[in-house]
C-alpha cells in the first residue's frame, strides 16, 4: 500500500484508491507535491484528504469550474488544531494558504512576552495570503483560539486555479483589503482612545456578539491584552475598576454581567489619553 492510501485510510476511510488509482465520486486522491505537506500527511493522522464539496462551498471558491476545483481539491488537505495550538510561527517560509473551515484563529505579532492581535479569522477566513502575493516569510503567528480545522492549499495548485480563474485573486486581494481596512481601524483605535475605553468597548461588543448582557470573554485575560494592544496587568486593574464603579459583575464560570450599559457606553467614547 502506498503512503498516500494510508494517509486515506488513516483519515477514516473516506475513499478507497485502487491499484488504477480510482477513487469514489465524492473525493478526490491527495497528489502532494511540497514534501513538507507530504511528510505531515504520512506522520499527523489530523491530516485528511476533503471532500470536493466542502471546498466548492466556500466563499472564496464559490462558481469556480469543476476542473478547478478538482485541481485544488486533488491538492489540498485538511488538518485539524487544538485550541491553542499554533498553525505557522512568523518567520517561517510558507508553503500554502489556510483556509479555516471551523473554529477561530489569532493572528499576533511581539516579542519576548508581549504580542498583539493584528486580525482574527474565524469561518470562511484566510491565512498566509500576504508572502503568497508579495513573497518573503509570514509576518505574523497563528494560533488557534479554539477547536479549529483549517484546509491548507499548496502554491502551485492555489496559483495553477488563478491561472485559470482571475476571480479568485480578487476575492483574495478584497480580503486582504478589508484585512488593512481592520488594521487602520485597530491603529485608530488605539492612538485615540484609552485601555479603559477600549476595554468598555470590547465588553459591549461581546455583549451585542451573545445577545446577552451575561457572555463569556471567549479568551484569557492575557489573550484580550493583545487583542486590546496592552498587557494582562492592565487588563487586570481595568476589570477590577469597572466592577468598583458597579459597570460589570463577575458571573458564573468566569464570565461578565453588564449591569450599566448607557455608563460603560459612556466610557467606551475615544479618549486623547492613551493609558
Amino acid at each position: 500500500m502506498t503512503s498516500l492510501a494510508r494517509l486515506v485510510t488513516r483519515a477514516g476511510d473516506q475513499c478507497i484508491i485502487g491499484a488504477d488509482g480510482g477513487v469514489e465520486p465524492k473525493f478526490l486522491s491527495v497528489e502532494v507535491h511540497d514534501h513538507r505537506l507530504a511528510s505531515a500527511a504520512r506522520n499527523d493522522t489530523r491530516h485528511a484528504v476533503i471532500a470536493l464539496e466542502r471546498i466548492a462551498s466556500l466563499p472564496l471558491f464559490r462558481g469556480l469550474r469543476a476542473d478547478s476545483l478538482a485541481l485544488l481539491a486533488s491538492r489540498a488537505l485538511e488538518r485539524s488544531y487544538a485550541s491553542g495550538e499554533t498553525l505557522f510561527r512568523e518567520g517561517e517560509t510558507p508553503w500554502g494558504i489556510f483556509v479555516v473551515l471551523e473554529g477561530r484563529v489569532r493572528v499576533v505579532r511581539g516579542q519576548g512576552g508581549r504580542h498583539v492581535v493584528v486580525h482574527t479569522e474565524g469561518a470562511g477566513g484566510t491565512l498566509a495570503e500576504i508572502p503568497f502575493f508579495a513573497g518573503g516569510s509570514l509576518p505574523g503567528t497563528a494560533i488557534a483560539a479554539e477547536p479549529t480545522v483549517c484546509v491548507i492549499f499548496p502554491r502551485d495548485a492555489l496559483r495553477a486555479t488563478i491561472e485559470a480563474n482571475p476571480d479568485v485573486a480578487f476575492a483574495l486581494l478584497g480580503r486582504l483589503a478589508a484585512r488593512v481596512r481592520e488594521l487602520i481601524g485597530r491603529l485608530d483605535q488605539v492612538s485615540s482612545s484609552s485601555v479603559a475605553a477600549r476595554l468598555a468597548a470590547f465588553l459591549l461588543r461581546r455583549s451585542g456578539e451573545r445577545a446577552s448582557l451575561t457572555f463569556s470573554l471567549g479568551m484569557t485575560q492575557a489573550q484580550l491584552a493583545e487583542e486590546l494592544g496592552t498587557v494582562r496587568e492592565v487588563i487586570v486593574r481595568e476589570l477590577r475598576e469597572l466592577r468598583r464603579a458597579a459597570l460589570i459583575r463577575p458571573s458564573r464560570g468566569g464570565g461578565v454581567e453588564l449591569l450599566d450599559v448607557d455608563r460603560l457606553t459612556e466610557r467606551a467614547r475615544p479618549a486623547a489619553v492613551i493609558e
